[in-house]
């Protein structure tokens, strides 16, 4: 079955009851958008509105065509569903006197809410919605799937900064918001929401296939080319199909027949986004870490194709439903419509500002468009000039996906028999969501209107309040961390360590180091001095002589060595090789994978193998001869330690641990000390948890109100517009954060942690102030003032009929 043959033509107007046409005397010359029709000469003059003529009179009881809202904050909340839009009259640019001619329908010509919603029993639940809600859960595991390991694959596998990672995430996710609008225009422009859909996910899926093969290794193709476009084919595919498949879920239903339909429809709906993320943000980091493949120990490759695959799943299953769609044709977009207002009356105003000044800025534009279409279009400049300040929020919400993983890597998920993935936290979220949606209703909403907080405006003042006492915790957390970090030698100084692989025997060094220019190791001992002033040169000339303090041991020589800025030296005493005294440059950092990082110290022949085997599974983890000191990153974990086919030890790695195992040998028998060069990760991430609930507190607040708050302050012609405007405000919030990170203010990020958190607050307050100052929209007397206006215009033409 063909698109056309699916497609629901417009329902025939409603007729009035027969009256004389009025013909103005002279014709306007100018085009207006209209939104209904006007009265006629013998109804005009006996017209008084009421509440109840207004709503059937005018185009929101017209009861046309729907546009459900899209989806909010990149995860859709359960409680944001809405009933769908029962929009405006489409609009019709023609003449004026066209206008005027046509009749005023009666409100006894609709079809009464209550009789329709009776007779629901007799239309059959569409079959079709199942494929559209099938399709959204397997496009949003796509998407969130691979946006939780989305940071750590930029600084793991590409060696991405932090900084840099984040940067990359934020315009990634800026992009898939601001393409929205780019989805919207060519749905309701140009291709129609099926073929939209279609088209932007099969661009989708090339996306998430390049974005696979560019992790898989083995295949030697430029990964970094292929991340950064398979990001933006899946930025266009995700944000274009973003505001189409809600709304086109909406299409398959008849309303208002099937209102109390729809409604389930779109909790199945927001239901199947919520269990896709859900399932996907705990599944797929299981997939990067605990899967190896293509010879490496983490599985990107996995973790971005599983999703890719239900992706291309999604599409079938969209596809397979196309014979049961119903399918409207494209009516023209809203917000084309807008911009082209706003553009005329700003040009319009640079003309003829002297020559014929308006009350207000957008009257400039009343010689190409309709009264009401402007009134319109003056509401919504209101409520978005309320919604400057809401960027804010979603800079502070969508560092979940970044800054707070990266936090989370230099903690601790152990759990005793599993580990808790760094990016895997991020599953809290949607959890909290479906968790806290209910509680809202019967607990927290009761809980505020008892301290006075009930209007919209005042709860998503709260969300945001909340978002920011969530950056505080995240600060606080963060200056405890800061605790647990080593110490990086920087620009000005350096460090050294001597590691003695000599059991049985006693050295004492000598050296120029100032403070401690004599020390003593004992048997397998350590010496360490974590801060080295260096010269201007950046460098220091370190003398030592080394005596033996046991009778019968191997006398070692003294020496000098260059030490510079900025690095840490080691150095290895080991006898049984040939260069007895082994200089390198360690590593003190720790693992940003939340592994360990270790390294063998063998003072045994050169050939002797050292074996570290995993406790589960029993596999060889490391398999090294005793001449080789390279370090080695390890996953957490029990490994036994052998030493030429002997048991030496047994060692429990834990994450951010940096380690070197001693070995000797002492009286035959092989021994061992395990020396903690860098501390693990003491912090458990558990403690990310109370920032997570209030973030999580705040996002139900703020979206979900904010969602109500766009739907009820729009005139019915501008609600589609106001919801892609919403959107955007979770665009230009990433932006911000894009921003911060490049300017770089601060070394600690708890500062800027701190810094998001004053942001937010001042933020609020700056919301505050312009929120005491909104007058609300109220519809009632929208319409009467539409009314009214309509009559007026009748009575004029009614006169110049009369005259003539």
């Amino acid at each position: 079955m063909t698109d056309k043959e699916n497609e629901i033509q417009p329902a025939a107007e409603p007729v009035a009851a027969p009256a004389a046409e009025i013909a103005p005397e002279s014709p306007s010359p100018r085009t207006s958008v209209t939104d209904g029709s006007a009265p006629s000469a013998a109804a005009a003059e006996d017209f008084t509105p009421s509440v109840a003529t207004i709503e059937d009179t005018t185009p929101i009881a017209a009861l046309a065509e729907t546009q459900p809202s899209g989806e909010s904050n990149e995860k859709a909340l359960t409680e944001a569903k809405k009933l769908p839009e029962i929009s405006a009259e489409p609009l019709k640019v023609g003449k004026e006197p066209e206008q005027n001619g046509k009749e005023l329908v009666e409100a006894n010509d609709f079809k009464n809410v209550s009789e329709a919603e009776g007779q629901q029993k007799k239309l059959p639940y569409p079959k079709s919605v199942f494929f559209i809600i099938s399709n959204e859960f397997c496009e949003r595991f796509n998407y969130y799937g691979m946006r939780t390991v989305l940071v750590l694959y930029l600084s793991r596998v590409l060696g991405y900064s932090n900084d840099t990672a984040t940067v990359v995430f934020h315009i990634f996710t800026m992009f898939v918001y601001f393409l929205c609008v780019f989805g919207a225009i060519i749905s309701d422009s140009w291709l129609g929401k099926f073929k939209t859909i279609l088209y932007l996910s099969l661009v989708y899926i090339c996306g998430s296939v390049l974005l696979t093969l560019g992790a898989i290794g083995p295949l030697n193709l430029p990964m970094e080319t292929f991340t950064m476009l398979g990001l933006a084919l899946i930025a266009l595919g995700s944000g274009g199909i973003k505001p189409c498949v809600s709304a086109f879920g909406g299409d398959q239903f008849k309303v208002p027949e099937q209102v109390k339909q729809i409604t389930s429809f779109f909790s199945l709906f927001y239901f199947s986004i919520n269990a896709g993320s859900l399932i996907s943000t705990s599944v797929t980091p299981i997939l990067r870490e605990d899967v190896s493949c293509f010879g490496d120990i983490n599985c990107y490759p996995l973790a971005f194709g599983v999703p890719a695959v239900l992706m291309i799943v999604s599409v079938i299953i969209f596809v397979l439903g196309r014979s049961l769609y119903k399918m409207k044709p494209p009516a023209g977009n809203m917000v084309v419509l807008v911009s082209s207002t706003i553009c005329t009356a700003i040009t319009t105003k640079c003309k003829e500002k002297k020559t014929n000044p308006r009350e207000h800025w957008l009257d400039y534009a009343d010689g190409k468009y309709d009264r009401q279409l402007i009134d319109d279009v003056k509401v919504l400049m209101r409520v978005l000039f309320l919604y400057l300040p809401l960027p804010v929020f979603w800079a502070l919400f969508d560092q979940q996906g970044s800054r707070w993983t990266f936090q989370a890597t230099r903690m601790d998920g152990d759990m005793g028999s599993w580990d808790i993935k760094p990016d895997q936290l991020q599953v809290l979220n949607p959890l909290l969501i479906l968790l806290f949606i209910p509680l809202y209703d019967v607990a927290f909403y009761p809980v505020l209107r008892l301290v006075g907080i009930r209007r919209p405006l005042q709860k998503l003042t709260m969300g945001g309040i909340l978002a920011g006492i969530a950056f505080i915790i995240s600060g606080v957390v963060e200056l405890k961390l800061e605790h647990t970090y080593p110490v990086i030698p920087s620009s000005g100084n350096t460090q050294l360590r001597v590691f003695s692989g000599i059991p049985d025997c006693d050295y004492r060094f000598s050296t120029n180091l100032g403070a401690r220019e004599s020390f003593t190791l004992r048997g397998l001992d350590f010496y360490y001095s974590g801060s080295v002033a260096t010269s201007t040169d950046g460098t220091f000339q370190l003398t030592y002589t080394v005596e033996s303090l046991t009778e019968g041991c191997v006398i070692l020589e003294g020496g000098t060595q260059q030490l510079y800025e900025a690095t840490a030296h080691s150095l290895f005493l080991r006898p049984s090789h040939t260069i007895t005294k082994y200089w390198y440059e360690d590593e003190v950092q720790k693992s940003n994978r939340s592994w360990a990082f270790v390294r063998n110290l063998a003072n045994l022949l050169a050939t002797t193998r050292v074996i570290w085997r995993e406790d589960s599974g029993d596999s060889v983890a490391l398999d090294q001869p005793a001449r080789n000191h390279d370090l080695y990153e390890l996953s957490t974990g029990g490994y036994s330690v052998q030493v030429a086919d002997q048991n030496l030890t047994h060692i429990e790695l834990r994450a951010g641990g940096v380690y070197a195992l001693l070995i000797g040998q002492s009286h035959g028998t092989f021994v061992s000390r395990l020396i903690e060069v860098t501390s693990p990760n003491s912090m458990h991430m558990l403690w990310l948890v109370p920032q997570y609930v209030v973030m999580t507190l705040g996002e139900v607040m703020f979206s979900v109100t904010g969602l109500e708050f766009s739907y009820s302050q729009s005139p019915p012609s501008m609600k589609s517009v106001l919801q892609a405007c919403w959107l955007l405000t979770v665009a230009f919030g990433n932006v911000i954060v894009v921003v911060v990170a490049e300017l770089k203010f601060f070394d600690s990020q708890a500062s800027e942690f701190f810094l998001f958190a004053g942001l937010m607050f001042v933020d609020m307050l700056a919301f505050m102030f312009v929120a005491h100052y909104y007058k609300p929209y109220d519809e009632v007397a929208a319409l009467v003032q539409r009314v009214r206006a309509r009559r007026e215009r009748k009575w004029q033409d009614l006169e110049r009929f009369k005259r003539d």
